[in-house]
């Protein structure tokens, strides 16, 4: 990425100036870091690719099509498996530490896999929003749905899926519908499990994600 960083230093280095060269090209490498902005994705497991290769994962894709793009953006895979939105929330004020331009939440399917009350993964979603927000107020949100499969009941199934929409519209957050539409449910594309993607899957999980995100990197509102 700073192949530029090397040549001139090599350079430099001929003309017998390798300090003077140091402190310069350390410095437009120091700035030229602090031009980039930084994408969190909060998530679980699927974020953090449990079961496919560290490269395989959704939010390392991501990763990759920013670089092909040439935008100055750097995605953090916050991913944790297992965590649930009140994990999330705890794991927030560490994760602020860092800047964040823009954060991706990717939780609540393990709350709707525990039966948590959707009025709980509600409240969570929204202090999550709320914390980000208060440390970083142009963050930018990134809300991704989740849905339940049929066995958890219709009514409960029904409330889950509905609470992302309705969050992201009380919030004014952007929203993906769906982060698996496409995947849920398709053994091809999941591992054995029938929960996490492949690492097929994890390419349309990307493609989900990015469908929203691209335009936000780029200043647009997503459609």
């Amino acid at each position: 990425m700073f192949e530029w960083h090397h040549k001139l230093f090599a350079r430099c280095a001929q003309a017998g100036l390798i300090t003077a060269c140091w402190l310069v090209t350390s410095a437009l490498l120091v700035a030229a870091e602090a031009e980039r902005k930084t994408v969190v994705v909060l998530g679980d497991s699927i974020a953090a690719g449990y079961g496919v290769e560290a490269v395989e994962s959704f939010p390392e894709i991501l990763q990759r099509r920013i670089e092909e793009k040439k935008l100055p953006w750097e995605v953090v895979n916050a991913g944790l498996s297992g965590d649930t939105t009140a994990g999330g929330m705890r794991r927030m004020p560490w994760l602020l530490r860092r800047r964040v331009d823009v954060l991706v939440i990717e939780l609540g399917g393990n709350d709707g896999l525990r039966g948590l009350a959707p009025e709980e993964t509600r409240a969570n979603l929204e202090k999550i929003i709320a914390l980000a927000r208060e440390k970083y107020p142009d963050v930018k949100i990134i809300l991704a749905g989740m849905q339940m499969p049929q066995n958890m009941g219709a009514e409960y199934t029904k409330k889950f899926s509905a609470l992302f929409a309705d969050v992201a519209k009380t919030q004014k957050t952007e929203l993906i519908p769906f982060v698996l539409e496409g995947v849920g449910g398709k053994a091809e594309l999941n591992q054995p499990d029938r929960i996490h993607p492949n690492p097929e899957g994890h390419k349309i999980v990307a493609q989900n994600v990015w469908a929203v995100l691209e335009p936000v990197l780029l200043g647009k509102k997503s459609k």
